[in-house]
């Protein structure tokens, strides 16, 4: 499939839904929406669970417009089989379950299923095997590497973090500063865009505040891609710079696995943490993944001190022990070499089965594809949307919304954050919801887009843009009357959407 779009030379020029259908016919990717359930529109409105949903490839009711994978990806279709022979493994073999194979599962024994779902999502992060540990959630993960690599000293004790970061993340290292008995407001040094009208932050700026604090800074923490503007900082660069400064940096990928390439052991990244329920479609509150590059999983025989083991200082637990002496329950602790090694508890085997159902359909594509792909629905859709911009002007309309995501393809994963003229969101949410489009909301004015390839659609893209733009503006012809206001609101609050996010 070709990564550009065909062009068009003015604004009398239109994308129309036969084009659409035409670049959905060249998706090399297509195949693969049929591994997904699609929630129709009439699930979304219906109060009971339909008994129905996933049991076959079709369905006759109208699928709904889902471009809500970074908020919470769709249910890959064989989920359900994976969950339900690793019930049946536990019900027929009981303890047995951890160490037995069974010829009829795509599951390995209890014991072996964090390993063999590492080794599956390592190509995913550009990882190596052992450098990658499904474990825990994204905010616990973050701590436990934070308490392995924020080591303040008297000179280094600052942290640099992205001003708008992700509340968790902002919440997780307060309280990191506040254990070892700093002061956050001094120890806590935040970026924030140069222009405040703007919500992006360039590179340079980053470098820039990295070159300010260096002498000061212990540890810095960003985003891959971050999740309010949709923007992809430049992590081998940013990597590069905090290491000639030796800083050690750390990095938050959930809004960038599975949606952009990475390469985190040639990029030289320290460490990173993820979730697996946004891209990775593995389900509300999903197992999350971790990544610790080799050089700081070694484990070695002290040279010195015989019986001495050195290794990296981390929280332990006897999941990240040395598997050939786990089972003899002593009370000397030495980690298995690795991102494994810093393992704390037993993680629960169900949590793995909708993780592998997932991985399963990452192996029968690759991250270039799928990037490819994104690359060009995005571009498709921020393409749509500026000529609903240029039909307003022409048309003497003020155009309603105004996309704040970067431009360049290379800033950016699959989604765009659009912002809204003040006062919109709540009435075009309603009407979105009312037309099967789930798209997800920040509060007061901000709509995030987010077309994922490996189940998201050309047309479904041409489809989104033309409800939008209309609700776009009949939300706004509404605004424009004070009379109807209050009675429009009162029943956007029936429906919940002051309470949503």
């Amino acid at each position: 499939m070709a990564n550009e779009l065909p062009p068009k030379d003015c604004v009398g020029q239109e994308y129309t839904k036969a084009e659409a259908l035409s670049l959905d016919g060249l998706d090399d990717l297509q195949h693969l929406r049929s591994e997904f359930i699609i929630p129709t529109k009439n699930d979304l409105k219906r109060r009971t669970l339909s008994q129905q949903v996933g049991l076959t490839n079709e369905s006759h009711e109208e699928p709904c417009i889902y471009l809500c994978g970074n908020s919470l990806g769709l249910q890959p279709r064989h989920t359900a089989d994976l969950i339900t022979n690793h019930l049946r493994a536990w019900a027929s073999k009981g303890v047995f379950g951890h160490f037995k194979d069974h010829e009829d599962s795509r599951l390995p024994a209890f014991l072996e299923i964090d390993d063999v779902a590492a080794q599956r999502m390592a190509p995913i992060v550009g990882a190596s095997p052992t450098e990658v540990a499904i474990m825990e959630t994204l905010t616990a993960n973050l701590h436990l590497m934070m308490a392995s690599f924020y080591r303040p000293s008297k000179g280094r004790y600052k942290i640099i973090l992205e001003g708008k970061a992700f509340p968790s993340d902002h919440y997780a290292v307060e309280s990191q500063i506040r254990d070892k008995g700093l002061d956050p407001e001094d120890a806590m040094i935040l970026v924030e865009p140069a222009d405040p009208s703007q919500a992006t932050i360039t590179t340079s700026q980053i470098l820039s505040i990295i070159d300010k604090h260096a002498s000061s800074t212990a540890l810095i923490l960003l985003p891959g891609v971050q999740y309010y503007t949709g923007q992809y900082f430049d992590i081998a660069k940013i990597t590069a710079h905090a290491h000639y400064h030796q800083i050690a940096i750390g990095w938050d990928l959930a809004h960038a696995v599975g949606n952009v390439e990475l390469n985190l052991h040639a990029w030289d990244v320290d460490f990173a943490v993820w979730c697996s329920y946004k891209y990775v479609n593995c389900g509300p509150g999903a197992i999350a993944g971790l990544f610790v590059h080799e050089r700081h999983g070694q484990v070695e025989e002290s040279a010195t001190d015989h019986g001495k083991v050195n290794f990296r200082h981390r929280l332990s637990g006897w999941w990240g022990g040395d598997k050939a002496t786990r089972f003899q329950m002593g009370n000397r602790f030495v980690p298995i070499p690795g991102a494994a090694g810093f393992q704390v508890g037993n993680p629960c085997a169900l949590a793995f089965c909708p993780l592998i159902a997932s991985l399963e359909l990452f192996e029968k594509t690759s991250m270039l594809a799928i990037r490819s792909k994104s690359v060009m629905l995005t571009n498709y859709l921020e393409e749509l949307l500026h000529r609903s911009e240029s039909r307003d002007v022409a048309e003497g309309r003020t155009c309603c919304f105004q996309i704040i995501t970067p431009s360049d393809p290379a800033e950016r994963g699959a989604q765009l954050s659009i912002r809204l003229k003040p006062g919109l969101l709540e009435r075009l949410m309603v009407e979105l919801e009312e037309q099967g489009v789930v798209v997800d909301e920040r509060k007061p004015d901000v709509v995030r887009v987010a077309p994922a390839p490996l189940y998201n659609t050309f047309s479904e893209v041409w489809d989104f843009v033309t409800i939008f733009t209309t609700a776009c503006i009949e939300a706004d012809k509404r605004s424009a009357r004070p009379e109807n206001g209050s009675a429009a609101l009162a029943g956007i609050d029936r429906k919940g959407w002051s309470h949503i996010k």
